[in-house]
């Protein structure tokens, strides 16, 4: 048996807790070794003289004990009282120093937590104000009057992993709208990226209705086509029958036009 152990288990060994077994294993410990005596002797007269009657206080004695705490409970706001005799009193004392050790634990964790969700919604918060501005600015540009800055405005899509509605009506906008073909041709690239959006398809079958520039149209077909967009078929059947429409456009037409009906 460690020396440690012997010592953890003297309040046990004196209140006769040990069971039969351990108890001899104790005593036999404590006869070979002299630092564990000396602390079961020390232990026993501890004990011993909270054991011990006391004999009543005179009343002057009381008076003035009761006066000088009466003062300490002024300067301390509380009186600390002595805690009977036993292991349980030292369990007690263990149990409270660990409990207040879990509380400052713990409250050091919440901090830290509540910290932490702060600093996350202050990121957010961040993020979404420079989003915004970011969204401002590129709405602006694709109003410019200059073709350049308009395609510099739609260009700005590569700022968005998830651009909103507002983002794709105007990209739509531009695409339907706009008299530059580089603009339309611009637009188009950056919507073909968001082809799940029914925004985006819908405005790729409106835009093959209307446009006149074949490259344009060429690019409509092949995305339609691809996404496998059903009701894109009934505005590629009127290319067909439009005269102005070239020839190998129409040739592209007829070649993809089964695969959608």
């Amino acid at each position: 048996m460690e020396k440690q152990h012997v010592f953890d288990e003297i309040p046990d060994y004196l209140d006769g807790n040990l069971n039969d077994a351990a108890k001899t294993a104790f005593e036999k410990h404590v006869e070979n070794c002299n630092d564990c005596q000396s602390e079961l002797e020390e232990m026993k007269a501890f004990l011993n003289v909270l054991d011990e009657d006391v004999a009543p206080p005179s009343n002057r004695l009381k008076a003035n004990f009761e006066a000088a705490l009466e003062q300490e409970k002024q300067h301390q706001g509380k009186v600390v009282q002595l805690e009977s005799k036993s292991s349980s009193n030292w369990t007690g004392n263990v149990l409270k120093i660990a409990a207040s050790i879990a509380l400052l634990v713990a409250s050091f964790q919440m901090g830290s937590l509540f910290q932490q969700r702060k600093a996350d919604a202050d990121i957010a918060q961040l993020q979404d104000e420079t989003n915004q501005m970011k969204q401002t600015a590129m709405l602006s540009l694709m109003e410019n009057q200059s073709a350049s800055k308009r395609i510099q405005g739609v260009n700005y899509i590569e700022e968005f992993e998830q651009p909103d509605e507002a983002i794709i009506q105007a990209l739509a906008n531009r695409l339907l709208k706009d008299e530059n073909d580089n603009v339309r041709m611009t637009a188009f690239d950056a919507l073909s990226k968001f082809t799940s959006s029914e925004t985006v398809k819908n405005t790729f079958i409106d835009a093959l209705g209307n446009e006149k520039n074949p490259s344009i149209q060429v690019a409509l077909i092949q995305a339609l086509v691809q996404i496998q967009e059903k009701k894109a078929a009934e505005p590629m059947k009127k290319l067909l029958e439009k005269e102005d429409t070239q020839p190998f456009i129409k040739e592209q037409i007829k070649a993809v036009l089964p695969t959608l009906t």
